[in-house]
C-alpha cells in the first residue's frame, strides 16, 4: 500500500528556499539541484522544494491553498519559535498565536507565499 511520506512546494527559486528553510530547521539537504531540492527532516518527513517554472505539468495555481503543518511538544514551545521566527528571522506572521479546535497553533508565509502551521495539538 503507498504510503505519504512528502510534500512537494512549488517555489519561484529553489536554492533561495532551501536558505529559507535551512535557516528555521535543522534539516539533511538529500539532494540539491538548481530547479529541484529535496530535504529531510529528523523524523524522515521530506520536503521538495521545486522550480515552479520546470515542473511537469505546467504548475498554475498560486501559493497558499494548503499548508505544511510542523508540530510541537508545548506550548511554551510554540510561543519560542514564533517569536524566534517572527523577531529573529522576520519571517511573515500569517496568524498569532490562537486557540483553535485541534490545538494551540500559529501560521507564517515562506517567501514564495506557502503557509507553514506550527501547532501544539495537545489540551485542545
Amino acid at each position: 500500500m503507498p504510503t505519504a511520506d512528502m510534500t512537494i512546494l512549488f517555489v519561484e527559486n529553489p536554492i533561495k528556499s532551501l536558505a529559507f528553510y535551512s535557516s528555521l530547521f535543522t534539516v539533511r539537504q538529500h539532494e540539491v539541484h538548481p530547479s529541484f531540492v529535496l530535504l529531510v527532516f529528523e523524523n524522515g518527513f521530506q520536503l521538495a522544494l521545486w522550480s515552479r517554472f520546470t515542473a511537469e505539468p505546467l504548475v498554475t495555481a498560486p501559493a497558499g491553498g494548503c499548508e505544511v503543518m510542523f508540530t510541537v511538544a508545548s506550548k511554551d514551545a510554540l510561543e519560542a519559535l514564533y517569536l524566534e521566527w517572527g523577531v529573529t528571522h522576520g519571517v511573515t506572521i500569517y496568524q498569532k498565536p490562537t486557540l483553535l479546535d485541534f490545538g494551540y497553533t500559529f501560521a507564517a508565509l515562506d517567501p514564495d507565499g506557502h503557509r507553514l502551521r506550527v501547532a501544539y495539538l495537545r489540551d485542545a
